[in-house]
This record gives structure tokens, C-alpha cells and sequence, in this order.
């Protein structure tokens, strides 16, 4: 006789939704639900996360130096990356996330999170229209920029035509650490509290 308890069929859908659930789309990004999905297609989702990403770096002053990363598609979404190839010091790092997250914010980003860690910080965001976009620190004070699209239309997704203002380092997996020193982003000095007269 089996003693095994019945099990009724929401309760099993619920542990299979569960176990295959997408991860958390305000911390990564992802779409993960696809009542998100808009009228775009994969090729338009694609533009839309690259102008988020032109516009993010065109508010980072002094400019850092930067090359493409991996785009990927999923079954009805998409993922720009950009990497930072300009050294940002531990003592402009902070400052560095302040600038981006501002931005974000004056473009009616939803800061979604913020992990604080003094060696691996990072921000991320989501737009009104449900595109996800993140600043991630990673080995060797490296910043990595990432926009997630929501679901969309399937469709070809062709390369970015941003040009870097770099090398490009077109086909070289993993790229090369930050290599860039910026005079203002590559210092040691911590920012003064109070401008010196």
C-alpha cells in the first residue's frame, strides 16, 4: 500500500515552477517573466539596450575607455555587455558607481539593488518599459556594464555598431584586465569631502 500523501496538481506545479523558475529579474536583469513581453523585436530590444548603454557611458566625466562584451540571446530576449578597460582605482570606485546610479535615477531607472561590498560592488536597475541594466565590479577593479532586455519577438540580432573608444578585442574571450590609467579614475587619492580653496 503506498503511504505517500496525495499530492494535489497546483501543489506540483507549484514545486516544479519552483525548481525551474528564472532568477530574480531585478537582481540580474532578465526578463524572467514573459508577461513583460512588448512589441519590439529582438533586433529593436537590442538598439534600445545599446542607446541605454551610449548614454550611460556619455555620462561618465572624464570618459573611460571600454570594449564590447558577449551579446547573448535567449529564447525571446537579449543581453548587451560593455567592459571597462580603464583602471578605476578602490578610491574612485565609489564615486564611480555615484555617477552611474545617478544617471539611472534622473532617467526614471528603478535601483532595484545596491550591494555595498568594499571588493565587488554593483548597482542594479530596471526601466519603466521592463529592461533590466547593471554596473557589476569584478577581478581587478574591472566594471562591467550589462542591459537585459524583456521578452520580445524573435527575430536576428546583428552586432553592436558602437565603436569602443579603444581596442576592440573583437574575438578575445576573457578580455584583458583593465589596462587604461585615467588620471582622475586611476588615482590613489581618495575624493576630499570639501573642494580645497
Amino acid at each position: 500500500m503506498n503511504t505517500w500523501p496525495r499530492l494535489s496538481a497546483t501543489v506540483i506545479m507549484g514545486c516544479i515552477l519552483l525548481i525551474t523558475g528564472c532568477s530574480s529579474p531585478d537582481r540580474q536583469g532578465a526578463p524572467g517573466n514573459k508577461k513583460e513581453k512588448t512589441d519590439m523585436n529582438m533586433q529593436e530590444a537590442a538598439e534600445r539596450a545599446d542607446a541605454m548603454l551610449d548614454a550611460t557611458f556619455s555620462a561618465i566625466k572624464p570618459e573611460v575607455n571600454w570594449a564590447h562584451g558577449p551579446t547573448t540571446a535567449g529564447s525571446c530576449d537579449v543581453s548587451r555587455r560593455r567592459t571597462v578597460m580603464t583602471i578605476i582605482s578602490k578610491e574612485r570606485r565609489g564615486s564611480f558607481l555615484g555617477v552611474i546610479e545617478r544617471h539611472w535615477r534622473s532617467h526614471g531607472f528603478r535601483i532595484t539593488e545596491v550591494n555595498k561590498s568594499e571588493k565587488f560592488p554593483a548597482i542594479f536597475a530596471k526601466t519603466p518599459d521592463g529592461f533590466g541594466i547593471s554596473l557589476t565590479i569584478g577581478g581587478g577593479g574591472q566594471a562591467f556594464f550589462e542591459v537585459a532586455t524583456p521578452c520580445v519577438t524573435e527575430s536576428e540580432v546583428a552586432d553592436p555598431t558602437a565603436k569602443p573608444n579603444g581596442p576592440s578585442y573583437e574575438d578575445v574571450y576573457p578580455v584583458p584586465r583593465p589596462n587604461v590609467r585615467s588620471e582622475f579614475w586611476s588615482s590613489n587619492d581618495p575624493l576630499s569631502e570639501t573642494p580645497k580653496n
